[in-house]
């Protein structure tokens, strides 16, 4: 990763913060005992002492006649207007954040009035002065009106979700169980039953032990649809899925293949039999049409290697802690029980994401095994007891990361 990109990252995450930022920064404060608005001569003079400059701007506004003032990043605090010294002097005086970042002061008129002077004096403890001098009533409106500015007039930041956080235990666990096929896609078939349809029994039953258990759990499907590849991804993402695990049960040749086995995203996947099972996961976007080949930027790859490098430990640690709990289940794996796979439906940056293959239709004993109840509460007791533990020792992590 070059020095460019880690700089234009970190730009983005800065520009990220600060358009999502809801609150003050409190960059400059007001000092009460340095602001008055006193009578001079005809006029009136409004001074507002800083804890340090900030850029503002000053202008009229007619019916009725009155003063407005927008400053970037000054925290009034709890200080009320009316507690302003000479306060009286004006009409209605109030004050306060209108938007993100920014603050504005309002001050009614005691009639048309020109705006004479505006100054800051940026020298010691900043100062903004502003004074203001009676004008005939025929002269004002020509004097009024918020002045056009692109640096001021910028629209506002568009409103975002905020990101996801990722779990700590202060929160039930949001799982997206992914019944893998379905539809036109009924993937592996043998001996007059479908893949599709057994994951899906499978992902109900998994579901209901899940909940059971205190967890959120969506499925990507419920009934013996179509969903593209893609579209599982984005229903994880805008669930604010903490865990993506996709269901399968594929086919290959007969004693190549028995027993689950426990798939994370590895792209240099080399073994014969992940890319053989690759190119049947991901037909189903062939077959629809979906191009999975988007076009990211530069950026955006940085970005997406940055969450898969702090994602992919924790993929790992939970294919691991999968595995070693069907085995204490006593249930059959394959001699590699954790693999690792160019699965599309993996490739969530941002979420841990496994496959498991619960077994292999090409197997006779595997398909009686995902025929049968009892074998599959079996696995979904082991399954909910590993993900228990993956979650109990992730959120330790994320709140130690936080300290």
């Amino acid at each position: 990763m070059t020095r460019f990109f880690l700089t234009m990252v970190l730009a983005l995450w800065a520009l990220a913060g600060f358009a999502q930022a809801p609150e003050l920064s409190a960059l400059a404060r007001l000092d009460p005992s340095r602001s008055a608005v006193q009578a001079r001569q005809d006029g009136l003079v409004l001074e507002l002492g800083l804890s340090q400059p900030v850029p503002y701007r000053a202008y009229l506004l007619d019916a009725p006649p009155r003063l407005v003032m927008d400053f970037r990043e000054l925290d009034f605090g709890a200080i009320a207007p009316a507690d302003l010294r000479g306060a009286d002097l004006l009409g209605d005086l109030r004050w306060g954040r209108f938007r993100p970042g920014w603050t504005r002061l309002v001050a009614e008129l005691p009639g048309p009035m020109a705006l004479s002077e505006a100054v800051e004096d940026t020298a010691g403890d900043a100062q903004i002065r502003v004074r203001l001098d009676p004008v005939p009533a025929s002269q004002f409106p020509a004097r009024s009106g918020a002045p056009e500015s692109a640096l001021w007039d910028l629209p506002q930041p568009a409103v975002t979700d905020p990101p996801h956080r990722r779990q700590d235990g202060a929160t039930p666990l949001r799982v997206i169980l992914d019944p893998g096929h379905g539809g036109i896609d009924p993937g592996a078939e043998a001996d007059g039953h479908s893949e599709a349809v057994l994951v899906l029994t499978f992902a109900r039953d998994l579901k209901e032990a899940m909940t059971r258990a205190g967890m959120e759990v969506l499925l990507t499907r419920e009934e013996d649809v179509f969903v593209p590849l893609e579209t599982r991804i984005t229903v994880a993402r805008a669930a604010g899925a903490d865990l993506f695990l996709s269901l399968h049960a594929d086919a290959l040749a007969e004693g190549e293949a028995t027993g689950a086995t426990v798939y994370l995203l590895d792209a240099a996947a080399q073994d014969e039999a992940s890319q053989k099972l690759a190119e049947r996961h991901d037909r189903a976007d062939l077959l629809a049409g979906v191009d999975l080949e988007g076009h990211d930027d530069a950026v955006a790859g940085v970005l997406m290697d940055l969450a898969r490098a702090e994602t992919q430990p924790r993929s790992l640690r939970l294919a691991q802690v999968l595995a070693g709990a069907i085995k204490s289940e006593g249930l059959k794996m394959h001699r590699h029980p954790v693999q690792g796979a160019d699965f599309s439906v993996l490739k969530s940056p941002d979420i841990p994401s496994i496959l498991l293959e619960l077994g292999f239709m090409s197997s006779e004993a595997d398909r009686a095994r995902l025929l049968s109840a009892e074998w599959r509460g079996r696995m979904a007791a082991a399954l909910v007891a590993g993900i228990q533990r993956w979650a109990q020792a992730d959120a330790a992590e994320a709140r130690l990361l936080r300290q």
